[in-house]
Order: structure tokens, then C-alpha cells, then sequence
């Protein structure tokens, strides 16, 4: 691998040996089963899926990118993990997934090749898995049309996402993998919105992601400490 290549070794290894289980909803995959629902509905509120094209970035097993192209977008997934696209591959041909395929391709290298190529871009549950997430965002930025959306999710890095996302979900719930995410790649909101309006990406929406481990229910709220999501335009 390159080193121009913005991804660790280590993080693409991680999902790769995980990558037979991404469709199986009771996996390490369950979380994002879970709250794909939530994910998929707040981003067609804002982009209406059907008839565009969308990128989904750091796609995986294409849990998103599919359940986007179901609902009528054209959908591009794009990631590095050799493994998991070869999963998200499999399962589009066994669903009979319309309109969606997979490539192995860095972000940045793609918006070198497709410019202002996609009327959505998604980064969903990715960044906080990168060296540099701000390159990241410059790329999708530069990917989308203008007046496109972009959206972003990602987990806050302070001491109560610190406990919640790290030491109860790896640790104490064992919902994820212990060593899925580290602390000191979390993003504060202020930090991806500086990195956003550097992008030329208005931040028009936010939104928070909380669990109730007694319910086992994940839903969308204003509260934005632990895990959140960002609503982002392209100037124009």
C-alpha cells in the first residue's frame, strides 16, 4: 500500500477478519444493523434517494449503500478493505440488489477521477478510523455536485463518549469488538465542522445517536455528546 494513501493497515486488517459476519444481524455487525434504519430515513428526509447517484464512503460490507440503492438512488461504494467489499459484492448479487456496485479506491483518489460527479456523498462510521478525517472531507466535498449533500457520522471524543462508546460498548455490553475505536481518533463537532467549512460544506443539520442498553433501542435526538451526524451542503 501506498503511504500517500490516507488508511491504517491496522483498521482495514480489523474489518477484513470481521468481514464474513457483516450481514449477519446477531454479528459484531449488529449495531449498524440496528441503527441503519435511522440512518438511511434522516438521510432521504434531507436528499430524496431516488433517481440520484451517491457515493458511499468506507462502504464495508455495504449494509447503507444498499438499503440506499433500495430505495431507488443509484449507488457507488467505495472502500479499502479488500474482504468486505468482496461481501458487500456477494450480497448485492443474492438480494438482487438494482443499481449499486463496489470499487476498492481511496476517496481522495476517486474525487481526482470523478469531480463534482455525485448528487449525495455518505461517510458513515468511518472517519474516526482514518489518519487524516479532514482529507476525507475535503474529498467528499469535492466529489459531490455543488448544492449536493454531504453527510458525516461519527463518535465525540470526550470523557462521557469515552465511557459509553469505548468502555461500555466494547468492554462491558461487548456490542463491538474491544479495540474498534480509539480515543484519540474521535472528533469533537467542533473539529468536523471546522474541517467541513475549510471544505466548503455548509453544516445545515446535526443530530445525535443514543442507545438504551435496557431497551436495546437506538434513536435519533438532539443530544450530540456521544455519537452524531452531520447534515452538509456544497456551496454552491
Amino acid at each position: 500500500m501506498s503511504d500517500t494513501v490516507n488508511a491504517d493497515p491496522a483498521e482495514l486488517a480489523k474489518f477484513s477478519e470481521l468481514a464474513h459476519r457483516w450481514w449477519d444481524p446477531d454479528s459484531e455487525f449488529r449495531p449498524l444493523h440496528q441503527i441503519n434504519p435511522l440512518r438511511l430515513d434522516w438521510i432521504n428526509g434531507f436528499c430524496g434517494l431516488s433517481g440520484k447517484r451517491v457515493l458511499d464512503v468506507g462502504c464495508g460490507g455495504g449494509i447503507l449503500a444498499d438499503s440506499m440503492a433500495r430505495k431507488g438512488a443509484d449507488v457507488l461504494g467505495i472502500d479499502l478493505a479488500s474482504k468486505a467489499l468482496r461481501v458487500a459484492q456477494l450480497h448485492a448479487l443474492e438480494a438482487g440488489t438494482q443499481n449499486i456496485r463496489y470499487q476498492e479506491i481511496s476517496v481522495e483518489a476517486l474525487a481526482k477521477e470523478q469531480p463534482a460527479s455525485f448528487d449525495a456523498v455518505t461517510c458513515m462510521e468511518m472517519l474516526e478510523h482514518v489518519p487524516d478525517p479532514a482529507s476525507v472531507v475535503r474529498a467528499c466535498s469535492e466529489l459531490v455536485k455543488p448544492g449536493g449533500w454531504v453527510f458525516f457520522s461519527t463518535i465525540n471524543r470526550n470523557a462521557k463518549a469515552f465511557m459509553l462508546a469505548i468502555v461500555g460498548a466494547e468492554y462491558v455490553l461487548n456490542m463491538l469488538p474491544r479495540g474498534t475505536h480509539e480515543y484519540a481518533k474521535m472528533i469533537r463537532p467542533s473539529e468536523l465542522a471546522t474541517a467541513c467549512r475549510s471544505a466548503h460544506l455548509d453544516v445545515l443539520h446535526t443530530k445525535g445517536l443514543e442507545y438504551n442498553p435496557l431497551t436495546k433501542r437506538y434513536w435519533l435526538s438532539a443530544d450530540t455528546s456521544v455519537n452524531y451526524l452531520f447534515a452538509t451542503r456544497r456551496a454552491v
